[in-house]
């Protein structure tokens, strides 16, 4: 295992934004893994887990401590009646694997295509797009347990899912470091078509899609969005969605409906949880006043979605946590709604 010293942590992450890490090491296996956060222990040094660096916002003053990359690789297959269970390595690139998953005409995870990132990321905010949640798939996680400084299998109850978290990112927050993900795909299953804009894609066709052809799709919309990572694009010098769409009470969803209704707006809502409304943050945002491709200096809002803060070539994390703050302030002072942030930040 060879430990680095001062080593930028901009160039691996999606933003391009952040300072140095004091040590850095890539583990290629899980004895790396336990060897590095030994290391961390026995030098009293702060660890940091990066995978893809897709959904993090790193400090300008960067990491104090020990940032351990993720590069454990693999992919295992297989077969249980209908079932295709794999076993992937949390090192892998998280829209590869599910390339992987369709080409094999496995169902499951086809929705979730073009998120950027590495498999290891996915079950800490339970990532979920058009219609799918990684949870609904995910049999157990194998991780390193800092706390019993031994390697351990937890099933899918034991990592407490619920939307955009887990107990990776709650209760047991920086106490596992996830190795591997065991999946249940459907073999020769009927993708999922339960979101709008998959509905209207796919109208009007005799024939049902095929889980290669959803994959197809989503990146295609994704594209559109700004939200797939593209060599040149501008817009995609981002950390993906940068706040959760927020789930309301009942109370909270009929306010919003009240002041949408003075405004002559309509606010689109999800079913989301028992007796709760998930509405549209983007809707938030560019219903007071932040546009597409709202400028703030070198941060900004792609041209694409409303949700997608980017770096515009020279931000720091100081300017985008400003625009961040500035969104956040007069979402709040017009819908009486706080939207929290969905990146990791980072050395703050």
């Amino acid at each position: 295992m060879e430990i680095q010293e001062n080593i930028p942590l901009a160039p691996l992450t999606t933003l391009g934004i952040g300072g140095s890490a004091r040590f850095f090491v890539r583990a290629a296996s899980a004895d790396d893994a336990a060897e590095a956060a030994q290391f961390a222990e026995r030098q009293s040094l702060p660890l940091f887990v990066l995978g893809g660096g897709s959904n993090v916002l790193i400090a300008d003053r960067g990491w104090p401590g020990l940032v351990l990359g993720i590069g454990i690789r693999g992919i295992e297959q297989e077969s249980s009646g209908s079932t295709t269970l794999f076993r992937v390595g949390a090192g892998e690139n998280w829209d590869a694997w599910v390339e992987h998953s369709v080409e094999r005409s496995c169902a499951g995870v086809e929705c979730l295509s073009g998120i950027p990132g590495s498999v290891g990321g996915t079950p800490i905010q339970n990532v979920g797009a058009y219609g799918q949640e990684v949870a609904e798939t995910i049999v157990s996680v194998f991780a390193f347990d800092r706390r019993q400084k031994r390697a351990c299998d937890l099933s899918n109850a034991d990592c407490g899912f619920s939307y955009r978290s887990s107990i990776f990112n709650t209760a047991g927050r920086d106490r596992y470091i996830i190795l591997g993900v065991r999946f249940a795909l459907r073999a020769g299953g009927a993708p999922r078509l339960r979101y709008r804009d998959l509905e209207r894609y796919f109208a009007g066709r005799d024939s049902p899609a095929t889980p290669s052809e959803v994959r197809n799709a989503v990146r295609k919309i994704r594209a559109l969005k700004g939200m797939l990572i593209a060599p040149g694009d501008p817009d995609s010098r981002s950390a993906g969605s940068f706040f959760r769409n927020p789930v309301l009470t009942a109370e909270q969803h009929e306010d919003l409906l009240r002041r949408a209704a003075e405004r002559r707006l309509e606010a689109p809502h999800y079913p989301a949880l028992s007796r709760q409304r998930k509405v549209s943050a983007a809707w938030l945002i560019e219903n007071s006043g932040f546009g597409k491709g709202y400028r703030r200096g070198n941060a900004g809002i792609s041209s694409k979605h409303a949700l997608a803060l980017i770096n515009r070539g020279a931000a720091t994390a100081a300017e985008i946590v400003g625009l961040q703050e500035e969104i956040q302030q007069r979402v709040e002072a017009q819908w009486a709604i706080r939207l929290e942030p969905e990146p990791v930040f980072v050395g703050f």
